[in-house]
């Protein structure tokens, strides 16, 4: 019996991205639009009332920014998390850290295209994290450095604790690495030569041992501790 599609909520001002993103994720045959909101509010509003598997939210928006939106529906204090993937025109790392620190499993710029829109949409319905590859070391390297540039002094990164009584094995290790350059599991699995499959165990294992909510958190704690090195130039 074929799995039921995934549920997703769209939120955006811009009538032409809504309906973009709305026709390309409704032909999908693993995806249907449940719901379109116009502002931060209605977005808000719908999402709790649906509750969809993943809500896509843009960040300026009228009445409640994304940003905003995103932490009442999936940040650290909300008791049923939903999971949002913020899309933007904005490759701001202020935007994308605030972003993650609210709860967002997914970080996507409107121009990365629809196939990566519907792998966010995918790797989020699925307990996964997505965030355009055009900006993840980038953001990483400044989590490794410090706290982002524009980001609240008071509240800094806070990665992960280091593993204690359970270290990392050298193959979970090599999975972090590539994670931390932004790698796809299925990017993962063929340098690796490991199933996809085998590719998610190690992540849940390692998301386990060093306490992380998602593979976001795994990338910062493996640049901020050295076992992560940027793509040679």
């Amino acid at each position: 019996m074929a799995a039921p599609p995934i549920r997703v909520l769209i939120a955006d001002d811009q009538d032409v991205i809504r309906s973009a993103f709305h026709f390309f994720l409704d032909a999908q045959p693993d995806i249907s639009v449940v719901a379109q909101a116009t502002d931060g509010e209605q977005a808000v509003t719908l999402a709790r009332q649906l509750r969809p598997d993943v809500c896509l939210l843009d960040i300026r928006m009228p009445k409640l920014d994304g940003l905003a939106a995103t932490r009442l529906l999936a940040g650290p204090d909300v008791v049923r998390p939903l999971r949002v993937v913020v899309v933007t025109t904005f490759d701001l790392d202020e935007y994308v850290y605030t972003a993650l620190r609210n709860g967002a499993c997914g970080f996507l710029l409107k121009d990365a295209g629809p196939t990566l829109l519907a792998e966010a949409v995918r790797a989020a319905a699925a307990g996964d994290s997505l965030v355009s590859p055009s900006i993840t070391v980038r953001l990483l390297k400044h989590l490794a450095s410090g706290p982002v540039p524009g980001a609240r002094a008071d509240k800094p990164p806070e990665p992960p604790a280091a593993p204690g009584r359970q270290p990392l094995t050298e193959r979970e290790l090599d999975v972090v690495r590539l994670t931390a350059l932004g790698r796809t599991n299925a990017e993962i699995a063929a340098s690796l030569y490991l199933s996809v499959s085998t590719v998610k165990t190690h992540l849940a294992s390692v998301q386990g041992k060093l306490d992380a909510r998602n593979r976001v958190e795994i990338a910062a704690w493996a640049w901020q501790h050295g076992h992560a090195e940027p793509t040679p130039s």
